[in-house]
């Protein structure tokens, strides 16, 4: 497996400052999920994501190009702060936040939004491998209810169940051995 050119913090400001793209596309495709997850969990959409994303880059760019930024903390928490307070920030203006931001906070702390995003991250990765663990018909009916949305209908007729309440029947099976699987692998982080 090819390392990455941009492996640490100090390889990306290095990066930036020797004005290579790579290095920002990076960064765009590190930590743009989080920021967008945040966004979108806080009555967002997905454009407001990627626009919020773009000005919380252009700021780091543009205080790493004029050797201004003084970074205590990694990229990944600095820009999940910067993003964050952009975001209130534009909530507050269009009314859908009620308080108000004290203009002289120029850092949030975000340590434990970024563990927490994490660490539900590393469950959502492993609750990916216990699906494919479970097998079929299970993965399907699962996923046909839970990620698509069917109605135990339609998952009834899919499935040739003979009524709703059997289908019922065996999504709660699926999901209790879906469950087995998922906290066999899964280890809470302490």
């Amino acid at each position: 497996m090819k390392k990455s050119l941009y492996e640490t913090d100090e390889a990306v400001i290095q990066g930036i400052r020797r004005s290579d793209d790579r290095a920002l596309a990076h960064l765009y495709k590190l930590y743009f999920p989080m920021i967008s997850h945040f966004i979108l969990s806080n009555s967002g959409t997905d454009d407001e994501a990627k626009d919020i994303y773009q000005e919380g880059v252009i700021v780091f760019y543009e205080k790493i190009r004029d050797n201004s930024l003084e970074l205590s903390c990694q990229i990944k928490t600095y820009l999940y702060s910067v993003c964050r307070r952009l975001w209130l920030k534009r909530l507050a203006e269009k009314g859908r936040f009620a308080s108000k931001l004290d203009e002289t906070d120029s850092f949030v702390p975000v340590d434990e939004d970024t563990l927490q995003y994490e660490e539900q991250e590393r469950q959502f990765g492993i609750m990916g491998e216990a699906l494919e663990q479970l097998g079929e018909p299970c993965r399907s009916l699962i996923e046909d209810f839970y990620i698509r949305m069917q109605n135990m209908q339609d998952i009834t007729d899919k499935f040739g169940y003979t009524n709703t309440d059997t289908a019922k029947n065996q999504k709660y099976k699926c999901l209790q051995r879906l469950k087995k699987i998922f906290f066999a692998t899964y280890k809470p982080e302490v």
